[in-house]
């Protein structure tokens, strides 16, 4: 009876064990490229848990800034490792070109999002909605009594030599458009560096303490006392404040840049009905509102709902801010870009 029940129990032990290796053989992983920090804190605990259980699915984040994560998909085009990407506006555009995405298909949550945010063909869409400004380092100006900025031009006041803190433009989506706001206001355009070029060196480059190629050091020397005055975006600026950073952020009178973070499925994925899936309930009001909540992911779906006041009252800034915020011309940056960081990197970061 004993050796009977015993095989009985093997048996069963067996069976469940079968079973368990069955269901995690029908487990899959999804790879998204995304922006470390701030970006993956957030999805990782806030919003891809309720996918990841309602789809038996795990979705694991490969971290980057753009170019890191355009980098990595151009290199394995022909058999991609990741199934979805977030990149910046104009990063996503040469994406795009570059044939590395493939059309989002139609969905209630695509239809929900701001029509602006749809990208060409909806191959890409914006995921979160952002814009480069001004931040500066609050204890300092309080400290020197300064008067908090109101211009692209403050990164050339004499009183912040050598506490200008400016990303590389050949890196970093905010120091390129911070370069290009200064451009502006020398005369250029997007077709027409040149006024930018032969004047940032000698009017804004005599001030920066170090070009920085992300904004990962910021916090730190705003700590130490080395910031002053640096672009960034309200959305990073409220990230550092949450950490107990003293910073602030400016909307200056020339207006900010629009800048929005973007997703598209690549193109040939090993998952594309589930990568689709997932790119659908990123756009979601349920979604949306996770991330505005964890990580103050401004949304593309305007049904996502601010779930306290001090949310509320970011979300109604970032739309006053959006009014007079620059849309910048990406064709003619993408088609110079190269010769551009080229340029940059020998005449002003050299």
């Amino acid at each position: 009876m004993t050796t009977t029940r015993t095989i009985l129990a093997s048996t069963a032990a067996a069976a469940l064990i079968l079973a368990a290796g069955s269901a995690a053989a029908q487990s899959k992983t999804l790879y998204v490229g995304m922006n470390g920090g701030n970006f993956e804190k957030t999805f990782t605990q806030a919003v891809f848990p309720d996918f990841e259980k309602a789809n038996d699915v795990k979705i694991v984040v490969v971290p980057g800034g753009s170019a890191d994560i355009l980098a990595k998909a151009t290199a394995a085009k022909d058999k991609p490792q990741m199934h979805v990407m977030f990149l910046d506006d104009g990063v996503m555009v040469r994406a795009v070109g570059a044939g590395l995405c493939e059309k989002l298909k139609p969905s209630p949550e695509l239809g929900a999002v701001l029509p602006s945010t749809r990208m060409k063909d909806d191959m890409a869409v914006g995921i979160d909605l952002g814009m480069t400004g001004l931040a500066y380092n609050k204890k300092m100006f309080d400290e020197k009594g300064w008067a908090a900025p109101t211009s692209w031009m403050d990164l050339a006041d004499p009183k912040f030599k050598g506490k200008v803190v400016f990303q590389s433009a050949s890196a970093s989506s905010f120091g390129l458009h911070a370069f290009l706001m200064f451009n502006r206001i020398q005369g250029g355009t997007e077709k027409n560096v040149e006024p930018g070029f032969s004047k940032f060196r000698d009017i804004i480059g005599g001030n920066v303490l170090e070009f920085i190629p992300s904004s990962a050091k910021i916090s730190e020397m705003v700590q130490t006392g080395d910031a002053a005055i640096f672009p960034l975006t309200p959305t990073a600026v409220a990230t550092l404040k949450e950490k107990g950073i003293p910073v602030e952020y400016a909307q200056p009178k020339e207006g900010s840049v629009v800048l929005m973070v973007a997703q598209c499925v690549i193109a040939n994925n090993s998952e594309p009905a589930l990568a689709q899936k997932l790119a659908a309930y990123l756009l979601s009001a349920e979604a949306q509102s996770k991330a505005l909540a964890a990580g103050n992911i401004v949304p593309s779906n305007p049904a996502a709902k601010a779930t306290t006041p001090e949310a509320e009252q970011k979300l109604a800034a970032f739309h006053t801010n959006m009014k007079t915020a620059v849309n910048l011309d990406w064709d003619a940056i993408n088609e110079k870009r190269p010769e551009w960081n080229s340029r940059w990197n020998k005449m002003i970061e050299r």
